[in-house]
């Protein structure tokens, strides 16, 4: 009977987080660049209480007996399908069509790598290009991005590049292209908050991979649109929907609870 117990407990646990998850998309579902996650479940290890027996000549076979012992959470996946796009005619705002991430440098370490899809970009008063917290925007060959005073008006190509826009409206291209990061296995990079995701070994394919800035629509590389943003990529009616399984879900393993109790109640009253 304790068995019933444990598992309703699991089963409690186990909804109760795909529940924080569902809050945290519904949360962003207006973040810029946002990737919603999802649980998966996996059962715990069951317990033998009758093994099986081969089957011979005068008998056939019979199968083991097995009781399950609930059940645990097996993954925490983000999902990176792209999100819709949002037009805002910004020179600096940016949308990857495609695979891959901007690359961002912190001012503070500028040894440390990091990525993102939010291209909600802006230029600081040195004529850098950074992002919302004032990191460095990186361009193809890793260095930040910063434009000459002489650079007035510039759009940005599909493939990154800066075009130098003079006054009769002729575009000169720049040498400095905004640069992408091809991520091996995107499901298995680290959030950290603030629209941004630290590269690892799972990530990047093995310990000896490095954090490669490369060209956007090349080598697999997402094109950039100009004047869009990519929204989040939370889909409210599937999460709603989520909401109300992982609800009854966690009210069916409360009542096994419950119901595990009424019947230790009647063990316990059967010496009076």
């Amino acid at each position: 009977m304790l068995r019933s117990l444990y598992s309703g407990i699991s089963g409690m646990r186990g909804f109760q987080t795909k529940l924080d998850v569902i809050g945290n998309n519904i949360a962003n579902v207006n973040t810029i660049g946002f990737k919603s996650g999802r649980v998966m479940f996996k059962d715990i290890l069951s317990q033998t209480v009758a093994g099986g027996t081969p089957p011979t000549d005068a008998t056939g076979g019979v199968n083991s007996k097995q009781v399950g012992l609930g059940v645990s959470i097996g993954t925490i996946d983000t999902v990176h399908t792209p999100g819709s796009a949002m037009t805002t005619n910004g020179p600096t705002d940016l949308r990857i069509d495609g695979d891959g991430f901007f690359a961002v440098k912190s001012t503070t370490d500028t040894d440390s790598i990091y990525l993102t899809r939010a291209g909600n970009f802006t230029l600081d008063s040195n004529r850098r290009l950074v992002n919302g917290d004032g990191m460095f925007v990186l361009a193809s060959g890793g260095e930040p991005i910063q434009l000459e005073d002489t650079v007035t008006a510039f759009t940005i190509g599909q493939d990154g590049t800066i075009n130098s826009i003079d006054a009769d409206g002729n575009a000169t291209p720049l040498d400095v292209k905004i640069g992408v990061v091809k991520v091996p296995n995107p499901g298995g990079l680290e959030k950290l908050g603030g629209n941004l995701y630290r590269p690892n070994t799972t990530a990047m394919g093995g310990e000896n991979a490095e954090v490669t800035v490369g060209n956007a629509g090349e080598e697999g590389n997402g094109k950039i649109i100009a004047g869009q943003l990519e929204m989040s990529n939370v889909d409210l009616t599937s999460e709603f929907s989520e909401m109300i399984v992982a609800q009854r879900g966690f009210q069916a393993n409360s009542r096994i609870i419950t119901t595990s109790d009424e019947v230790l109640q009647e063990i316990v009253n059967l010496k009076r």
